[in-house]
């Protein structure tokens, strides 16, 4: 697979956030609303598309905890709901499709009311960022105290693939994460890129997988052949939707097994999706990867 330019999702790929965001999803909804989904139930929300972003993941879940527990509430298993979510277009917008639909409208009203966003967000900034973190970046005093889960993402690239990537290829990064919380995992990581080859939450509106991004990156590498490198089917779409929008580059989408999906089923569910190659991990990349030998730089 002959590439210029190599980019990079964070989470999932470059550190291992199981016990840090989507603790943090979980765990949020339980302490406002005393209940919530289990660990292993994010991955189908994530399956179903359009949760690049874990805040509005975690509005979703909490609407569909809220909806669970009416008496004439959504009779639904996670995995059956966010096949309907998916099919209503993915995301927070397809979430509340399917529980408009299925519910009847006095208890959807009910559902909504008692959904309370903001405070959901500023209880995951807490048990995410941790107390000083919080007071850092959020600004003013957490609503729990900890000390933070962002504390407890293993790193999953070795510093020998970063070196050996910047070497070879162009390198950029593509994630949902807020821009000074990408700051922090590309540090630990070792991973130093200028803004113009990195986009954020903050620097742009649509999210995965819309290509804007991915595209705009290529623009900015002039490059004619990408390789996108992400953990969820939203990264792999991405991948799909900037060849469509842009036919005059490649683009190839990589899955790696070190997010939610894992294993051979996770392999499948990559390939179904659209996926050029899957890897056991990101150091698997070097392996895959070759410079493009047709680029006068190369």
């Amino acid at each position: 697979m002959q590439v210029d330019a190599v980019v990079l999702d964070i989470d999932g790929v470059l550190v291992d956030v199981a016990d840090s965001y989507r603790r943090a999803i979980v765990e949020s909804i339980d302490r406002v609303y005393g209940a919530t989904i289990a660990r292993e139930d994010v991955q189908p929300f994530k399956d179903a598309g359009g949760f690049n972003n874990d805040w509005e993941l975690t509005d979703a879940a909490a609407l569909y905890v809220l909806a669970g527990r009416q008496t004439e509430g959504i009779d639904l298993t996670v995995p059956a709901f966010t096949d309907r979510v998916a099919d209503a277009g993915g995301g927070l917008a397809g979430a509340k499709t399917v529980l408009a639909d299925a519910l009847a409208p006095e208890t959807w009203d009910t559902v909504r009311q008692a959904w309370d966003s903001e405070r959901l967000r500023d209880v995951f900034q807490a048990l995410y960022l941790g107390t000083e973190l919080y007071r850092d970046l959020e600004g003013g005093d957490p609503p729990v105290e900890t000390d933070g889960y962002i504390h407890d993402e293993p790193v999953l690239v070795d510093p020998e693939t970063i070196d050996a990537l910047r070497e070879r290829f162009d390198v950029g990064v593509v994630t949902g994460r807020p821009a000074a919380e990408a700051e922090i995992a590309l540090d630990r990581v070792g991973l130093d890129l200028p803004a113009i080859h990195r986009f954020t939450m903050d620097d742009w509106e649509e999210g995965k997988p819309h290509p804007a991004a991915l595209v705009t990156l290529a623009d900015r590498f002039e490059t004619t052949t990408v390789a996108f490198v992400g953990d969820t089917l939203d990264d792999v779409r991405t991948a799909r939707n900037a060849e469509e929008a842009d036919p005059e580059r490649v683009y190839y989408g990589i899955g790696v097994l070190t997010g939610g999906l894992t294993g051979e089923s996770g392999r499948r569910a990559y390939v179904d999706a659209g996926a050029d190659a899957v890897v056991a991990d990101v150091n698997e990349l070097l392996e895959l990867l070759e410079r493009d030998a047709s680029r006068p730089d190369a």
